[in-house]
């Protein structure tokens, strides 16, 4: 695409964006923003993938080893 082209299509975006009415969850934004973690899982079981880790950290541990 030209640069002529682009610039329209990105002009045509922009215009789509600021005159479409689009219905916005404002209080969801405003919990994000805010940085509020009511609404979302808090709880994270991290163990398991540690543990994984660690086993596959071991076993591969001489690659890149000189012998």
């Amino acid at each position: 695409m030209g640069r002529g082209r682009a610039k329209a299509k990105q002009t045509k975006v922009a215009r789509d964006l600021k005159y479409r009415s689009v219905n916005m969850d404002l209080e969801s934004l405003e919990r994000e923003l805010r940085g509020d973690r009511t609404h979302e899982q808090t709880h994270h079981d991290d163990d398991g993938l540690s543990d994984e880790y660690a086993d596959l950290a071991e076993k591969y541990a001489h690659y890149g080893e000189e012998d």
